[in-house]
């Protein structure tokens, strides 16, 4: 569940206004009986969680009384995960959820806070909650029970409403009194300025406007890391990425990327640190692949089957064909969670918090990112402009040399990517056209794959003559769409070629 939220800062004099003309044409606001909340949080000895912006809390009263709250990177919305346990042991599957923050140090209670609260809903005519008010007077206790702070905050919580009506219930608060300052969470304003303290991930900052080559590596290292880490707790879950995307898929995309960064810049970095590195990141992404491989077979299944209304594939063909494919995304599934509880995963995350802190660079890193990095970014382009790359693709070569060359097409885009900061409109013209590119050669790949592993399936099942037919014709149709993409290449590359967007390689 995604819960969003506005804090506003109020004083014990504050008078909560009349929220009635929040509500819409014949909808109404309904009070609820004050309850009285005492949650105990769970960090680190240096607040990792909090420093992160997570929690792992016990709510006495609450029907799931222990909850993870995990970041998503825009203020005020975050992942919220509510399980049943007993008080003093949180569910394994919440500790599991917060892996990447605590990387394996020990929990336990840091806070106690109480909460007076005063809660009203914003109802449509139905009587559909479209968002809750709440005015809590907050306690924070030490651990005899004695008082050590007291704080007073309104919140305003988006149920089945829209953010107009958060901004609208706002606009009400702040013209009667309330401030609305940053997002702080109430535990992270009872543990005080450790709390707030940077996060053991560094982030993305940004460059300067002159910045050295190992700025520039930094910042790409920083950005996957960031984004690997952060889909840690979605793969787990099962939930789906920001944009409709798969967590398996991002995830997957974030160690291609660094391992594609650690290699094309491999000159610039300390060797016994990057190959390791690159040793767990691809152990990594061979994991994630078996379960990423299902997701697009399966999501492919459907849409070739579906593809000719006027040729109608046998349906339970189809349907028995996406359970094998259901029971190989299963085991993959499974593989990832015993993956991602072990020593080794671990291990990687702390080398992953490491690099993104500090990467252990040469002295070549110190030269004027402008200077050294595009004589870099030119090696993986030329390999895919070579024989070996484009120049020896034609429509008579076999699957796997377009696949080699779709591999080389990535680690080309993603230099570009990486540099596109610094070296400006030229290189982010040739990703763009790279991506286009990638395009085809990811749609070729994806056809010729999904073509053997329907024919593959039906070898499996000789008897099952309705499953043999289906899967020869959907095996036609991708095949059809190997030819189609093939024929789409040269346009696709003569663009990605042209000297506007090439000019700033040597």
């Amino acid at each position: 569940m995604v819960e969003e939220e506005q804090k506003y800062e109020v004083d014990d004099a504050y008078v909560l206004p009349d929220l009635a003309g929040t509500a819409p044409a014949g909808g109404r606001v309904r009070a609820l009986p004050p309850v009285t909340l005492v949650a105990r949080y769970l960090d680190t000895v240096d607040l990792r969680l909090a420093r992160a912006g997570a929690s792992l809390r016990h709510r006495r009263g609450d029907e799931l009384p222990w909850t993870v709250k995990l970041p998503t990177g825009t203020p005020g919305v975050r992942h919220e995960i509510s399980r049943a346990g007993p008080k003093g042991q949180p569910p394994s599957e919440l500790v599991e959820l917060v892996t990447v923050l605590h990387r394996g140090a020990p929990l336990a209670p840091v806070t106690v806070v109480r909460t007076v609260r005063h809660a009203y809903e914003v109802c449509d005519r139905a009587g559909t909650v479209l968002a809750e008010v709440v005015d809590d007077r907050v306690t924070v206790l030490d651990d005899a029970g004695s008082t050590t702070d007291t704080f007073r905050e309104v919140e305003v919580e988006l149920k089945a409403g829209d953010r107009k009506l958060l901004d609208r219930v706002g606009g009400v608060l702040r013209e009667a009194g309330a401030r609305g300052g940053s997002f702080t969470p109430k535990h992270v304003r009872a543990l005080g300025a450790t709390a707030q303290a940077d996060p053991d991930l560094v982030a993305p900052a940004g460059l300067t406007a002159e910045p050295s080559a190992g700025d520039v590596v930094t910042e790409a290292l920083r950005k996957e890391i960031r984004r690997l880490l952060a889909h840690d707790p979605l793969v787990r879950l099962r939930a789906p990425a920001a944009g409709g995307d798969t967590a398996v898929h991002q995830m997957r995309v974030a160690c291609r990327r660094l391992r594609s960064d650690l290699r094309t810049f491999k000159p610039l970095l300390r060797k016994t640190w990057s190959r390791p590195l690159r040793t767990e990141l691809r152990w990594l992404a061979d994991v994630l692949g078996a379960a990423r491989d299902a997701e697009v077979l399966r999501a492919r299944l459907r849409r070739t089957a579906d593809a000719d209304p006027l040729s109608p594939l046998d349906r339970g063909a189809v349907d028995r064909l996406d359970a094998v494919l259901a029971e190989r995304q299963r085991r993959a599934l499974t593989a990832i969670d015993e993956m991602l509880r072990s020593a080794r995963y671990l291990a990687l995350v702390d080398s992953l918090v490491l690099a993104a802190r500090a990467p252990r660079f040469t002295r070549r890193a110190a030269a004027p990112a402008a200077q050294a990095l595009p004589a870099l970014v030119a090696r993986p382009w030329r390999r895919l402009t070579g024989p070996d790359g484009v120049g020896g693709l034609d429509a008579q070569s076999p699957d796997d040399r377009w696949h080699a060359v779709r591999k080389e097409g990535k680690q080309a885009r993603y230099a570009v990517n990486a540099v596109a900061p610094t070296v400006g409109k030229g290189a982010r013209r040739l990703s763009r056209a790279l991506a286009r590119v990638q395009d085809v050669l990811g749609e070729h790949q994806d056809a010729a794959v999904a073509a053997d592993t329907w024919l593959e399936i039906a070898a499996e099942r000789p008897d099952d003559h309705e499953l043999a037919v289906t899967a020869g014709r959907l095996a036609e149709r991708e095949r059809l769409s190997v030819r189609r993409t093939r024929g789409l290449l040269p346009a696709a590359w003569h663009r990605a070629t042209r000297r506007r967007r090439t000019s700033w390689l040597p």
